[in-house]
């Protein structure tokens, strides 16, 4: 027979995110100009008490004293804190209610607002045990029921004593007194609740430290409102990744390490063994050596457009989703392209230069407008067709070639082929993509099909222009002036130095990888990325994926969701159907999409339905990953 698991609870700070009596301090002397002096000495020893650093009863005592509140107060505060409710409890009203016989609130706090809170979430008036206030003949709180022994120091080992209770005893709090009971031998766990506030007193002494109650419950294997405690995904974010991204991941609950520079392939190798996020931009490589590292690894977010800096083919042989951010950062670079290009025309860097060394030379030598400029952009896609809308309006030609069929947008002409775009153009202007068929793309063979005098702008990727031709097609002067912003090797962070044979080279703008990079542009990418990362842990939905079948579902809804990636090969949709109808299992919705690596199958199914099912479909041979969504 299985023993009985009794749950005490703490109610201030656990139950509800906030300390109870500092709530009816600031209800009880609103309007008084010493109002916020009282409340934060109410606070400062609210604080003390918890952290063990004084004596319960006399914090307590001292509390009191200091309300000069009334009963009328009281149906305020209990309005008051049930919008106060932690999180975590809320999302696990369930559990209360179907365990609301071995669920005890124990409190130094008063019934006189606990009961009316607790009880509505099923818990039984006669589990909770908290001090009563007494009032004066005018409803004025005067004191407390000083025989109680939650009133007194060791109050909840004494109580604790006195119910001997008979089975496994879980105690949940975050102060000194919900420990005490742990320590007296009368609980086989203290786990610490840091949802709301983190005593690092408490929690040093804990057995277990529970971010949320769904941690509680995880650890116990009891049925949760989502499918895992958020606190257990490890989020690591490279390269400086904006604020609001880790905010973002903050916010929903899971841990986040941030570093402000890129991770060689060791470095990485070491660092991702618990990672279940990871977070990147371009200077990081994501190789298969690192991959056989990534023990947890569910989705990797590129903070960034392009995505060669990864292997995808291996992360999708270990079933991990590859998100990017194909539109937040276009309009930077395309403005970055239109300003180099009319400082080249006018031959500004090489102006600037002189100036900083005291030179003055006014003079429209080699200066000119870029309005009637044949402009030739190679790469017709999100940046490219967009800088094609920009040039056009400032007067320029157009000229486009893209590998693939693209529509011309405004009066932009269509080249068949890229040396009918250099034989034409004033200016090329790269924007093609990081797939390894480009590297060297633009080498000898373009640079001499390019008109003497013309500019030249790679802002797209490094390893795809022979850099030492373009430094002597630059010394010759037969490309009057140049715009890079990428390069084959890029130091991995600002300490370290640029090294490149393209330094001091006249009218050449050089800067260091920074197209992308404008606070919009990285707001919206570190808006974009973990919202889209989020959305598929939480629902499973992969579209925008850059390696995942691209599969769009719909809202869950009582009901369970299972998530089961396997090898594209036949038979293994057979499989799994055979196991559902194994166990009578009773599907709600079900979704498949493939690829030629990996097929994604979504079967919703209903809530009730034998554990027994989840060892068969994991089971099944050729399976990458099975994950449950509740």
């Amino acid at each position: 027979m299985k023993r009985k698991k009794y749950f005490i609870i703490d109610f201030d700070s656990t139950f509800t995110k906030v300390e109870a009596l500092d709530e009816l301090c600031e209800i009880a002397l609103v309007g008084r100009p010493d109002k916020d002096a009282i409340v934060g000495k109410v606070r400062e020893i609210t604080d003390k008490a918890m952290e063990g650093s004084i004596s319960f009863a006399d914090a307590l005592e001292q509390r009191v004293n200091l309300l000069e509140a009334n009963s009328s107060h009281l149906p305020l505060l209990v309005s008051k804190l049930k919008t106060k409710v932690s999180d975590s409890i809320v999302r696990n009203e369930a559990f209360f209610r179907q365990n609301g016989d071995d669920v005890i609130i124990m409190s130094n706090g008063f019934k006189d607002f606990i009961v009316p809170i607790v009880t509505e979430y099923g818990v039984l008036e006669s589990n909770v045990y908290a001090n009563s206030f007494t009032f004066d003949e005018e409803g004025n709180i005067n004191g407390f029921d000083r025989n109680n022994p939650l009133a007194g120091d060791n109050g909840k080992v004494k109580l604790m004593k006195e119910l001997k209770l008979d089975g496994d005893v879980f105690v949940i709090g975050d102060g000194y007194t919900d420990y005490q009971i742990r320590e007296a031998g009368l609980a086989n766990q203290f786990y610490a609740f840091t949802e709301n506030v983190n005593r690092e007193q408490v929690a040093s002494k804990a057995d277990h430290i529970a971010p949320s109650f769904d941690e509680v419950l995880y650890v116990n294997k009891l049925p949760m409102a989502i499918s895992y405690p958020k606190n257990r995904i490890n989020v690591l974010l490279l390269e400086n990744i904006h604020e609001k991204g880790r905010d973002i991941f903050v916010r929903e609950g899971y841990q986040v390490e941030t570093v402000s520079s890129a991770m060689d392939e060791d470095e990485l190798c070491e660092a991702i063994k618990d990672v279940s996020i990871l977070g990147i931009r371009s200077k990081t490589n994501l190789t298969k050596k690192v991959l056989e590292n990534a023990n947890r690894l569910m989705a990797v977010g590129a903070f960034c457009i392009g995505t060669n800096q990864i292997d995808l083919e291996a992360c999708l042989d270990k079933g991990i989703a590859v998100f990017n951010a194909p539109f937040s950062n276009t309009r930077s670079v395309v403005e970055l392209a239109i300003g180099e290009i009319i400082m080249l025309l006018r031959n500004l860097p090489d102006k600037m230069a002189s100036m900083h060394k005291g030179s003055w030379d006014k003079s429209a030598k080699d200066s000119y407008e870029v309005r009637g400029k044949k402009l030739g952009i190679v790469g017709y896609g999100n940046i490219g067709s967009q800088l094609s809308v920009l040039a056009e309006s400032m007067g320029m030609d157009v000229y486009y070639y893209d590998m693939v069929e693209k529509l011309a947008l405004g009066n932009a002409t269509k080249c068949y082929s890229l040396k009918e775009l250099l034989n034409t153009v004033d200016i090329v202007s790269l924007h093609v993509d990081g797939r390894l068929e480009n590297k060297m793309v633009f080498g000898k063979e373009e640079f001499d099909q390019m008109k003497e005098g013309s500019y030249f702008l790679n802002l797209s990727r490094g390893f795809v222009v022979d850099i030492p031709y373009l430094v002597e097609k630059l010394k010759s002067g037969w490309i009057k002036g140049a715009g890079v912003d990428v390069f084959p090797k890029e130091p991995k962070s600002n300490n370290e130095e640029f090294d490149s044979e393209l330094r001091n080279l006249p009218n050449l703008i050089l800067t260091p990888h920074i197209g992308g990079s404008t606070l919009e542009a990285q707001e919206n990418i570190a808006d974009f990325v973990p919202s889209k990362i989020i959305e598929y842990v939480n629902t499973g939905n992969t579209f925008n994926s850059v390696n995942f079948p691209n599969l769009q579902l719909p809202k869950l809804t009582n009901a369970h969701r299972l998530l089961h990636i396997h090898k594209n090969v036949s038979g293994v949709m057979a499989k799994i159907n055979s196991v559902l109808a194994k166990h009578e299992i009773n599907i709600v919705g079900q979704y498949l999409k493939t690829n030629e690596q990996v097929g994604y199958v979504i079967t919703d199914i209903d809530k009730k339905y034998h554990r027994d099912v989840i060892k068969d479909l994991k089971a099944i041979e050729n399976t990458i990953k099975f994950r449950i969504l509740y």
